[in-house]
């Protein structure tokens, strides 16, 4: 029982580790979508996006994955 109770524990442990990873490589695929399609556009929607996406890079960079692509994904979304 116990052998169990501890291999489930570490189980646990290595899938979350990498999960963490997993997101951490998502932000920067995210703020390069994100660039791409401001591309040379000059409107206030463009604007917004080109300053949020230095935060989404800031969050990321402080290890902050989950913050970073939800800001990343409202950005997309308001692009659209």
């Amino acid at each position: 029982m116990h052998r169990a109770l501890t291999f489930a524990l570490v189980a646990a442990i290595v899938v979350l580790a990498f999960a963490g990873q997993a997101l951490a490589f998502q932000c920067p695929k995210l703020a390069a979508q994100i660039n791409a399609t401001v591309g040379n556009r000059a409107d206030a929607a463009a604007a917004d996006a080109k300053e949020k996406v230095t935060m989404v890079m800031k969050l990321h960079s402080e290890g902050n994955h989950p913050n970073a692509e939800k800001l990343a994904k409202e950005i997309i979304e308001k692009l659209k």
